[in-house]
Formats: C-alpha cells, sequence, structure tokens
C-alpha cells in the first residue's frame, strides 16, 4: 500500500485480471457437513413425491428443502435464528412469485419482478450477514417461481408443501447439535488460534507478515462475532467464558507476535478439534478483568437494519439492474427461461467491482462445464424417473462438497442438476436445454457485469474515511486509559477490544473499496497511518496487561466438555 499523499480524482482504469481466478483452495473444514445435510433435506421429499408420482411438485419442496444450506458456521442458537429467517424469507419470495405468476404472463413483468426481488434478497441477506449462499438460493428459487404456470388456487397448496419442506430442513440443520452441541463455536476459536499463529510465526516482521496479520485480526473478530451468540448465562456459559479465554490470548499474540509461540496456540487449537475438554490460559482472577471487557462488548447493541442497509444501496442497485436487463436480453434472443440470465446476473455480484469480475468468470467457467456433464449424465438419468431422483442428489452433494474449493467448481455440479430439475415434470430435449443454458450463462455474466460497470459505489471512498475516523477515534480512547496508572477493570480491554474490531473494519472497508472502479482516490496515507499507530496502541496495551503481577502464563485445562 502506498504511502504517498493521494491527490485528487478518479482512481486510474483496473485491468480485467484472470490471474488466480480459477485456483483451487483448500476445502473448508466442514465441506462434509452442508454437503450431507442438502441430501439429507432434499432426498425425503423428493423420494415421496416420487412414490405418489407427483414428481411435478418437486421444485416447491425443494424451494424449503434448500434452506438447509444456511448457517452451518452458527452456534445451534444462533442457527436456529436464522435458518427460520431464512425459510421465512424463502417463503415470502415464492408467495410474491406464485401470486405475481398466477396474475399475469407477461415475460416483461415477470423478469422486472424477479430482478426487485433479487434486489430486496441481496440487500437482506448482506445487511443481515446470512453468509454463503446468500442471496444466490433464494433468487434461483423466487425466479424460478415466476415462469411456473400458476392460478390463485394452486397457490396454498404450493406455499405449505414449500413451508413443511422448509421446517424439515429446520430439523436437519438443527440436528448436529444432538451429537456435538458446541462445535461451531469450538471451530470459530480454533480458527482465530490458527491465525494467530500463522502471523506469530512471522515475528510481525518476516514474508507475508501485513495479509496475515489482518487474516489473524478479521479470524478473532468473527470469533468473537460467535461468541456474542451464545447465552452469557445458564448451562452453556462456561463453555462461552472457556472459549472467550482462548480468543483473548489469540489477541495477544497478533499485539504481540515476537512474544508468542506459534506452537502453543495451535496445541490449543488441535485440543478444540476434537470433543475433549477445552484448554485453559491462565488463572481464573487474572482473566476476571479482561472478561469484564468482553461483557461490554457484547452488551452493546448491534446497528440497525436501516444502517446497514444504506451502505449496500449501490450493490441493491446493481443487481435489481443487471438481473432486469439480462432477463431482457433473454427475452430478446427468444430464450425460453429468461430466468436463467436472471440468475446469473444475481450470483456475480459481491463487494466490489473487481471481485464481481471473478465471480463472473468463475460463473461462465463453471456453468459451460457443468452443461457438458448433464450431456453426458442425461442418458442414464432418462432411463427412469428415480435415476432423475438420485443423479440430482448425487449432483447436490458434489455442489456443496466442491464449491468451497473454488465457486467455479461447484457450479459444474450446481448446473446439470438446475438443468434435470427442470424434467421432473417431464423429460425435454438435452440439445434443446443445453443450448439455451448456455447462452442464457453468457448473457446473464455479460449484461450483468456491464450493469456493474456502469452503477458506480461512490460510497465506498466515503466508507474509508469513516473507518479511518473509527479506528482513530478507538485508538485515542485505549491510548488514554493507557496513560492512566490504574484503569478501571476492564475498561483496557474493552477498549482493545474496541481498537481491534475497528481496525479488522478499517483493513475489510479499505480493501473493498480498492476494487471498485471509477471512484475517487482513497485516503491510503490515512489508512496505513490509522493501521500504523493503531497497531501499536495494542502492542502497549499487551504490554500493560502482560506486566500485571497476577497473571500466570501457565497452561490448565478447563473441566467443560462438548
Amino acid at each position: 500500500m502506498s504511502s504517498a499523499t493521494p491527490t485528487p480524482g478518479p482512481s486510474p482504469v483496473r485491468r480485467l485480471s484472470l490471474a488466480g481466478v480459477l485456483r483451487l483452495r483448500r476445502p473448508s473444514e466442514i465441506w462434509f457437513k452442508p454437503a450431507l445435510s442438502s441430501v439429507a433435506a432434499v432426498a425425503p421429499p423428493n423420494l415421496l413425491l416420487l412414490a405418489f408420482g407427483r414428481l411435478d411438485l418437486a421444485m416447491y419442496t425443494m424451494a424449503g428443502s434448500l434452506c438447509a444450506l444456511y448457517a452451518h458456521n452458527r452456534p445451534y442458537a444462533a442457527r436456529a435464528r436464522t435458518l427460520a429467517w431464512v425459510v421465512l424469507g424463502m417463503l415470502g419470495g415464492v408467495a410474491v412469485a406464485l401470486v405475481t405468476a398466477s396474475l399475469t404472463r407477461d415475460a416483461v413483468v415477470l423478469v422486472t419482478v424477479g430482478a426487485l426481488l433479487a434486489a430486496v434478497q441481496k440487500a437482506l441477506c448482506d445487511a443481515g450477514r446470512v453468509g454463503p449462499p446468500g442471496n444466490v438460493i433464494l433468487t434461483f428459487i423466487s425466479s424460478a417461481a415466476l415462469f411456473a404456470p400458476q392460478t390463485l388456487a394452486q397457490i396454498p397448496g404450493h406455499l405449505a408443501l414449500a413451508a413443511a419442506a422448509g421446517v424439515w430442513a429446520w430439523l436437519v440443520g438443527m440436528a448436529p447439535a444432538l451429537v456435538r452441541p458446541h462445535g461451531p463455536e469450538r471451530r470459530a476459536t480454533a480458527q482465530a488460534l490458527n491465525a494467530a499463529a500463522a502471523y506469530a510465526a512471522t515475528r510481525g516482521t518476516g514474508d507475508g507478515h501485513a495479509s496475515a496479520r489482518a487474516a489473524g485480526y478479521a479470524a478473532v473478530q468473527a470469533a468473537w462475532q460467535t461468541l456474542l451468540s451464545l447465552p452469557a448465562t445458564g448451562a452453556r456459559a462456561a463453555t462461552r467464558h472457556a472459549l472467550e479465554r482462548l480468543v483473548v490470548r489469540a489477541e495477544v499474540a497478533l499485539a504481540a507476535p515476537a512474544d508468542t509461540d506459534p506452537e502453543r496456540l495451535r496445541a490449543w487449537a488441535r485440543a478444540l478439534r476434537g470433543g475433549g475438554r477445552i484448554p485453559r490460559t491462565g488463572d481464573a482472577p487474572a482473566d476476571g478483568d479482561e472478561l469484564l471487557g468482553v461483557d461490554a462488548e457484547l452488551a452493546a447493541r448491534p446497528a440497525p437494519l436501516w444502517r446497514r442497509l444504506g451502505p449496500l444501496a449501490p450493490i441493491a442497485v446493481r443487481t435489481g439492474l443487471g438481473c432486469a436487463l439480462a432477463g431482457y436480453a433473454s427475452l430478446a434472443l427468444g430464450i425460453g427461461r429468461p430466468y436463467w440470465a436472471l440468475v446469473t446476473a444475481a450470483a456475480l455480484y459481491q463487494a466490489n467491482l473487481t471481485l464481481t469480475w471473478s465471480r463472473a468468470v468463475q460463473r461462465v467457467v463453471g456453468n459451460l462445464a457443468g452443461v457438458l456433464l448433464f450431456a453426458a449424465i442425461a442418458p442414464l438419468a432418462h432411463l427412469a424417473q428415480v435415476l432423475l431422483v438420485l443423479c440430482c442428489l448425487a449432483l447436490n452433494f458434489g455442489a456443496e462438497a466442491l464449491i468451497t474449493r473454488n465457486y467455479w467448481l461447484g457450479s459444474v455440479c450446481v448446473t446439470p442438476m438446475a438443468l434435470l430439475v427442470t424434467e421432473f415434470a417431464g423429460y425435454q430435449a438435452p440439445g434443446d436445454l443445453m443450448t439455451e443454458r448456455a447462452v442464457d450463462t453468457l448473457v446473464g455474466a455479460l449484461v450483468g457485469f456491464l450493469a456493474a460497470v456502469v452503477v458506480t459505489n461512490r460510497r465506498a471512498g466515503n466508507r474509508v474515511e469513516q473507518a479511518v475516523t473509527a479506528a482513530d477515534r478507538a485508538r485515542e480512547r485505549a491510548a488514554r486509559l493507557l496513560a492512566e496508572p490504574a484503569p478501571a477493570p476492564g475498561d483496557l480491554e474493552a477498549a482493545r477490544r474496541s481498537l481491534s474490531a475497528a481496525l479488522t473494519d478499517l483493513r475489510a472497508t479499505a480493501d473493498a473499496a480498492a476494487g471498485e472502479w471509477w471512484g475517487r482516490a482513497l485516503p491510503q496515507e490515512r489508512v496505513v497511518l490509522a493501521e500504523q499507530s493503531g497497531h501499536r496502541t495494542l502492542a502497549e496495551a499487551v504490554r500493560r496487561q502482560a506486566a500485571r503481577p497476577d497473571r500466570d502464563t501457565g497452561t490448565r485445562t478447563e473441566d467443560v466438555r462438548p
């Protein structure tokens, strides 16, 4: 990052890079959980419909079943709420789509309604931090429902099927709590410890230390957000407090990497992976003051929804405009399923234009490869309806198992699955399906990306300014407490955590703004100075903390079972 004083004017035009867009990553640690959950949620409703000879109704049950893909990283109390909201959101989108479909068959109107729904779903999912797969599944469901022949009398029954499958998906998503009720929070804490260990291994000056530090603070912040959703009292409070102490140690390691043993952090992380006792470091009295600061932070109310929606307005406008134009272009070409182009456009939009370009490339590559896979699978699936259902289930599993490696790899399975689902009501000519899907993919990606280029996000620079100001204020608060000989118990810890959160938000905001095009020059020098001074203050807070005479750096084991 340059430290030169910026000059006014627009940022230079960036090249469309393909470097690393298709590179495979390590799979998610819990890749098999959403994969198995999706199969468990989809299989029973589809097999029941097959037994009753009504596989044509599978579109409605799959609307509810696919809700099982959400919230796998959240603690179960928070997961229950998130899944419930996802199911309700899915039902709301389907209800609007079915009512619209029953009132008009005008394709232009249907595309317009689908685009508006996509924009609302994108904004609400991002503001609510629903997490992957975000708005894409909801948009796919509501857009497909718009183009399903419908009458008003049929809507209650179809919504009932979707609701019943949604309830089943909720139960599937919550079922792992019976086996490992503290799994998500233990994983989040382990990820924070490993990320802090990676930064400590650089000693704060080695190769890649800046990116490792940013990743470490992001993982710690995610761990705090996970612990935030756990109850502060009751049976689960002991587990929460034991994990909080470990996250505190990860924070200390990030602020003082040269004084940290990375292997100790990794050992604690490994201990959290299984079902054994939770490692504990330090005496309870020494940690007590720190956790007073944690409690103060956890008591803070999140920003209201309307404030979180405001910065997302450009992304919502991009989504609505891009989806509408993609659908209209598909109609102009005479494609029978314009919602495929609409959904392709909806899937592109990420935090900034650079990431949107990467997703567009991944989407096109994955979908075109998926069309070829469909050509190989279709002859087998057409032998019997039960094989059609089983092929869809296998592809469902493959999509969720592979998508964490790279989005395009998951799309290779998603595309033939979507094509096979269209045949639940009756077999169709594979050549026509393949041609329409390929054309709609190209149209949706091209038009959707052009809409993103046209709709600039000029608020990105303002958000960086606000993030710098917030980081400066958090640093000043921590510095004032450091200047006191004996700050009140918990105050310094709460200030340190607030500063850590502000610096994490500053780095994420600056990275997102740097990926936008045509915007004004960013205050790079202020960002660098805010980060440097903020991290110096964090290190000073750690030194003050380490100098306390009651601190014990020994390791014990907290007798808290999962």
